[in-house]
C-alpha cells in the first residue's frame, strides 16, 4: 500500500511485492482504485490531517508486523493513545471499509477469472456441474444410477438467524453498488468518457458508504432478521435457482441426448421465526410473520413476472395458432380491452394474473396488492397448470424457444418455491419439550411426576399418550406461560400446514414446514415427547393409520451426544410406532448433527473426529433398520464451528452419509458472502449440488472397513487433542477469566446484531455461553483457539509414541483421505489468520500478570507446535502455502485489519479503565464490525 505519492494515491498499492501473476493484475488495479478513491473521500470528508494520521498508524502497524520489533509497538501505542474518541473512531471506520472494498476487489477477480477460463475453453472447475458429469461419465457411472439419485435427492441451504453476520442492510446495499461497479468494468470495454462516469458512480457509492452508519442503533428484532434473511430471495435465490436448475438440465441434456426435467431437489430452508432454542423472542406471533412475509415475497415475484409476461407474449392468432386448452383460459381473462383481442396469450395472463391476486388476498399476505374478484387458486398446483398451458401451447406452435425463457423460469420457480417460498423449520431445547408434556399429563390426566421418571418409564406414558386418538390438553386449563407459549406456536405451524401444506409427502421439503428439531436429544423419549405435542396441535394423527406432517428431527451437539446417536437412534427405530410414522415420511430418517457446541465441549479435532464416527455408526443403524438417513450438518461460518469449503467438506463425508441427501445451515456472515452477488450465489449453490451428487455416486459402496489403520491413529489423536484441549479450558484455573479480559467478549454482548443473548443462562461459565460469541472472539483476538487448539500436542505425543513409521503414517493419511485433508486445510486457513503477535497484545488486557503469562504462553506453545505439525504434514512450506489464492487474499486485508486489532486493544484499555462514554463504546464496537468484516468468516 506504499505509496511515491501519498498525496495522490493513497491506499492505492497493498500487494506491490506479492508476485502476482499476470490474471491477478487486475485484481491489483482494483484495489489501488478502490483505495485511491476511499483515500480521496476520506480527504473531502475528514481532512487531510485525518488522512495523513491514519497512514501513519498504517505503516507502523506494518512494521509491527514485518519485525515485532520493539520500538515499533512503542510508536504504535504512543500513536493511539494520543487519539481522542472522534479521531479513533474515524480511523476505525477507514480502516474498516477498505477491509470491506478489498473484499468486493476479491469477489469481482474470482468472478473475472471464472469468466476468463470458461472463455478459454479451460477445463471444468472442480464443484461445477461440468466436472462432476465429467468425473462420473470417467468413472463409468451409468446415467440409470445418476438419473436414481437426481428423483429422490434433496439438497438444501438452511438460512439462520444466527447473527455473526454485523453489516446492516443499508452497508450492504452500498457494497453491493461498488461491486456492481466494478464488475461492469471488468465486464465491458468502456470508452475514456464511459470509464470517468463510473469512477464517479464510485465515487458517490463509496461517499455513500462513508456517510452510513455502520452500527445498528437498537437490538435486532426477529422480525428484522426476518426481513434481511428475505433480502437474499430478492438478490439471487428466485431469479438464480430457476437458471441453475435449466443450466443442470442443459448440461443432462447434452450428456443423456434427451429432454431432461429435473425434480425440485434444490431447495433454500429457513429457521428465522421458527428457531426458539434459547430465543423467548420467537413465539407464535413471530412464525406467524415469518410465514406471512415469506408468502408475501413469493406473490410479489410471480406478479411480477406475470406482468413481465404480459409485456413480452404478445402473438396474434393472425400469426400463430393456439391451443384449445388456451383458448378456454384466454376466455376467461378479465381484461376486456380491444387492444387484446387477437392477444390470446395477454388474455390468459391476465385471467392468471387476477386468480393469483386473488390467492394473495385470501392468504391474508398482501394488502397493498390490487384487489380481484377471481377465484383464488386452490393450492400452487393449480397456479403451475395454467402456466403449463401457456408453455404447452408455445411449443406446439413454434414457441418452445419462448417458453425456455421467462415462462420457463417462472415455472420452475413456481415448483421449488409454491406458495410459501421456504419451508420453516422449528427448533426448541429437549428440556422445554420435557417440562411441557410433564406439565400436560399433570393438568391433562391428572398424572404428575412424568419428568422425574426414568427413561423406560417415560416411553410407556408417552407411547401409551401417543396410541390414543383423545388429546391431553383442555382449552379450559390454565397453563404455565412456557406450556402456554409452546402450544401456541406449535398450533401457529399447524395453521401453517393447512394453509400452505403440500399434501402428500413427497420427501424433498416441499411443504411450508420443514423439520421440528429436538436440541439437546440425549434420549429416545426427546423425539417421542415432541411427537405428543405435535400430536396435540394436529400435526400428528393417531389411530391405527398414524401420520406425521412433520420430520421429527435430533440434534447431537456434545461429545457425549455424538458418542451415543447412534444407540437412541437405534432403540427409537425399534419401536413400531414410530417406524409407523416414518412409513408416511418416505422411510427417511432425518438426523442434525452440532458442529458448534461439539467444537465447544471438545476441541476442533475431537468434535470433528466424534462427528465423523457418528456418521459413520448412524448410516449403519439406519440400514439395518430399513430406513434412508438424511443428514443435517449445523455448521457455522468459521471453522471453529464446523466451517470451511462447503465442496471438500461434503466430498469428506464418510461411505453412504450422503446419498442423494443433504441440509446444512447458512450462518452468519457466509450468507452475505456466499448469497449477496446473484453470480456468486448461484455459483455457490451449484456447488453444493455437484458435490452432493459426487460424495453419493463416486464415493465407496462399502464402510470405511478398509480405513481402520486411518481410524486407529484417528483415535489416539483425538483423545489426546481432547486432553489438551479440556486442560485448558475447563482444568486451567483462573481461565474464564483470562477469555474475558482477553477478548472482546464482554463488549460484543453490546453490538446488536441479533435477537439471541449471548448466553444460554445468566452465568459467567464456558458451558453456558453460546458457540457463536465463544468463537467470535477468539477471532477478533486473532487467536483462532476453537479452529486448531490441541492438534499440535495430540502429533507431537503420537509421533514420540510411534516414531518415523508414525510421521509416515500421518502423511499417507493426508494423501489418501479426504477427510483428514479437508480438516487439516481447514486448520491452515484458520492458522493462517491468527497471528500470534497480536494476540500478545489482548494479552496484555489480562490485569493478573502472573494468570496472563501461564495461558498466553501455553497458548503460544501449541500454537507453534500446531503450525509445526502441519507443515509437517502436509509438505508445505509456510502457511496457506497450498492455497495461494487465499494467501494473497489476506496480505491484501493485513495492512487494514491489523491496525484495527491494534486499536481495538488500546480502545478495549480505556474503555475497561473507565472511559466509558459513548463515543468510546461505540469506537470498539465499530472495531469488532471491522475485524469481522476483514477476517470474513469470523464467528
Amino acid at each position: 500500500m506504499t505509496s511515491t505519492d501519498s498525496s495522490t494515491r493513497p491506499y492505492a498499492d497493498p500487494g506491490a511485492h506479492d508476485g502476482l501473476s499476470a490474471e491477478d493484475q487486475p485484481l491489483r488495479e482494483d484495489v489501488r482504485l478502490l483505495g485511491r478513491l476511499l483515500g480521496d473521500t476520506l480527504r473531502e470528508q475528514e481532512g487531510a490531517p485525518a488522512f495523513d494520521r491514519i497512514e501513519h498508524i498504517r505503516q507502523t502497524a506494518l512494521r509491527f508486523r514485518r519485525g515485532g520489533e520493539e520500538r515499533a509497538r512503542e510508536a504504535l501505542q504512543d500513536l493511539l493513545a494520543r487519539l481522542d474518541e472522534l479521531e479513533a473512531t474515524a480511523v476505525v471506520r477507514a480502516f474498516s471499509f477498505f477491509a470491506q472494498l478489498a473484499n468486493i476487489a476479491e469477489d469481482v477477480h474470482h468472478d473475472r477469472l471464472r469468466r476468463l477460463r470458461q472463455a478459454r475453453g479451460c477445463e471444468p472447475e472442480p464443484g461445477s456441474i461440468e466436472c462432476t458429469l465429467q468425473r462420473l461419465a470417467q468413472a463409468g457411472v451409468p446415467h440409470s444410477r445418476l438419473e436414481a439419485i437426481l428423483t429422490r435427492a434433496r439438497v438444501s441451504p438452511v438460512l439462520t438467524a444466527h447473527p455473526t453476520e454485523v453489516q446492516r442492510k443499508s452497508i450492504l446495499d452500498c457494497q453491493r453498488e461498488i461491486a456492481s461497479l466494478l464488475r461492469r468494468r471488468a465486464r465491458m470495454s468502456l470508452t475514456p468518457p464511459e470509464l470517468a462516469e463510473n469512477e464517479e458512480a464510485l465515487r458517490r457509492a463509496i461517499t455513500t458508504l462513508w456517510q452510513t452508519r455502520i452500527l445498528r442503533s437498537v437490538q435486532l428484532t426477529v422480525e428484522d432478521e426476518i426481513e434481511n434473511g428475505l433480502a437474499y430471495y430478492r438478490y439471487t435465490f428466485l431469479q438464480q435457482i430457476p437458471l441453475l436448475y435449466a443450466h443442470i438440465e442443459q448440461r443432462l441434456e447434452a450428456c443423456w441426448g434427451r429432454p431432461v426435467h429435473l425434480p425440485a431437489l434444490l431447495r433454500i430452508g429457513s429457521w428465522i421465526g421458527g428457531d426458539r432454542d434459547g430465543n423467548p423472542s420467537v413465539d407464535a406471533a413471530a412464525l406467524r410473520t415469518a410465514v406471512a412475509r415469506q408468502a408475501r415475497i413469493a406473490f410479489e415475484h410471480y406478479l411480477t413476472e406475470i406482468r413481465a409476461l404480459v409485456a413480452e407474449l404478445s402473438m396474434a392468432r393472425r400469426l400463430v395458432n393456439v391451443s384449445a386448452e388456451l383458448e378456454r383460459l384466454a376466455a376467461s381473462s378479465p381484461d376486456d380491452s380491444v387492444h387484446r383481442v387477437d392477444e390470446p396469450y395477454r388474455q390468459a395472463l391476465a385471467a392468471i394474473h387476477a386468480r393469483l391476486a386473488a390467492t394473495a388476498h385470501a392468504a391474508g399476505v398482501a394488502q397493498a396488492l390490487a384487489a380481484s374478484n377471481a377465484d383464488a387458486y386452490p393450492s400452487h398446483a393449480e397456479f403451475l397448470q395454467d402456466l403449463d398451458v401457456l408453455a404447452a401451447s408455445l411449443g406446439a406452435h413454434g414457441g418452445a424457444r419462448i417458453a425456455g425463457g421467462r415462462l420457463g423460469s417462472l415455472r420452475r420457480a413456481v415448483e421449488v418455491f409454491a406458495f410459501h417460498l421456504a419451508p420453516l423449520d422449528l427448533r426448541q431445547h429437549s428440556s422445554v419439550h420435557c417440562a411441557c408434556v410433564g406439565e400436560l399429563f399433570e393438568r391433562g390426566a391428572h398424572r404428575p411426576g412424568y419428568t422425574a421418571l426414568d427413561e423406560a418409564e417415560r416411553r410407556s406414558w408417552l407411547l401409551a399418550e401417543l396410541a390414543l386418538v383423545r388429546p391431553l390438553r383442555s382449552p379450559f386449563v390454565q397453563y404455565s406461560a412456557q406450556t402456554a407459549s409452546e402450544l401456541a406456536i406449535l398450533d401457529a405451524a399447524a395453521d401453517t400446514h393447512r394453509r400452505n401444506g403440500a399434501g402428500a409427502y413427497r420427501g424433498n421439503g416441499a411443504g411450508a414446514l420443514g423439520a421440528a428439531i429436538v436440541s439437546k436429544t440425549d434420549a429416545a423419549s426427546d423425539l417421542l415427547e415432541l411427537a405428543l405435542l405435535l400430536k396435540e396441535v394436529g400435526l400428528l394423527r393417531a389411530g391405527e393409520a398414524p401420520s406425521l406432517h412433520i420430520d421429527i428431527v435430533p440434534l447431537f451437539e456434545t461429545i457425549d451426544d455424538l458418542r451415543c446417536s447412534h444407540t437412541i437412534m437405534d432403540e427409537l427405530l425399534a419401536i413400531p410406532r414410530y417406524r409407523d410414522l416414518l412409513a408416511g415420511r418416505g422411510d427417511t430418517q432425518e438426523v442434525m448433527l452440532g458442529y458448534s457446541d461439539s467444537n465447544k465441549d471438545g476441541g476442533f479435532v475431537t468434535a470433528n473426529w466424534e462427528l465423523y464416527k457418528a456418521e459413520v455408526a448412524l448410516v449403519r443403524v439406519c440400514t439395518r433398520h430399513g430406513v434412508r438417513l438424511r443428514l443435517f450438518h449445523g455448521r457455522g461460518g468459521s471453522v471453529g464451528r464446523g466451517g470451511g469449503p462447503s465442496y471438500q467438506a461434503i466430498l469428506a463425508q464418510p461411505a453412504g452419509a450422503v446419498h442423494g441427501q443433504l441440509r446444512l445451515t447458512e450462518q452468519g456472515e457466509v450468507i452475505a458472502s456466499k448469497y449477496a452477488d446473484p453470480d456468486t450465489g448461484r455459483e455457490n449453490l451449484e456447488t453444493l449440488v455437484a458435490a452432493t451428487l459426487e460424495a453419493s455416486l463416486l464415493g465407496p459402496d462399502e464402510m470405511d472397513e478398509d480405513m481402520s489403520a486411518f481410524h486407529r491413529a484417528m483415535e489416539e489423536l483425538s483423545q489426546d487433542a481432547y486432553r489438551a484441549y479440556r486442560e485448558l479450558v475447563y482444568e486451567t484455573d483462573g481461565f474464564v477469566r483470562y477469555f474475558r479480559e482477553a477478548t472482546p467478549i464482554s463488549e460484543i454482548a453490546d453490538l446488536h446484531i441479533g435477537s439471541r443473548p449471548a448466553s444460554r443462562r445468566a452465568s459467567g461459565s464456558i458451558e453456558d455461553l453460546r458457540a457463536i460469541p465463544w468463537v467470535f472472539s477468539w477471532s477478533l483476538a486473532r487467536v483462532m483457539l476453537p479452529g486448531w487448539y490441541g492438534f499440535g500436542a495430540a502429533v507431537r505425543n503420537y509421533v514420540d509414541r510411534h516414531g518415523e513409521p508414525g510421521r509416515k503414517q500421518l502423511e499417507q493419511m493426508h494423501r489418501e483421505w479426504p477427510f483428514l485433508r479437508a480438516l487439516l486445510s481447514n486448520m491452515d486457513m484458520v492458522l493462517g489468520k491468527s497471528d500470534i503477535a497480536i494476540a500478545s497484545r489482548y494479552a496484555e488486557l489480562v490485569t493478573d500478570a502472573a494468570l496472563r503469562t501461564r495461558v498466553f504462553e501455553t497458548i503460544r506453545r501449541e500454537w507453534e507446535l500446531a503450525c509445526e505439525a502441519l507443515l509437517a504434514i502436509t509438505g508445505s512450506r509456510e502457511l496457506l502455502g497450498s492455497n495461494p489464492a487465499l494467501a494473497r487474499s489476506f496480505r491484501n486485508r493485513q495492512p487494514y485489519l491489523d491496525p484495527l486489532n491494534h486499536l481495538q486493544v488500546d480502545l478495549l484499555r480505556r474503555y475497561r479503565a473507565g472511559d466509558t462514554g459513548d463515543q468510546t463504546k461505540r469506537a470498539i464496537l465499530l472495531s469488532i464490525n471491522g475485524i469481522a468484516a476483514g477476517l470474513r468468516n469470523s464467528g
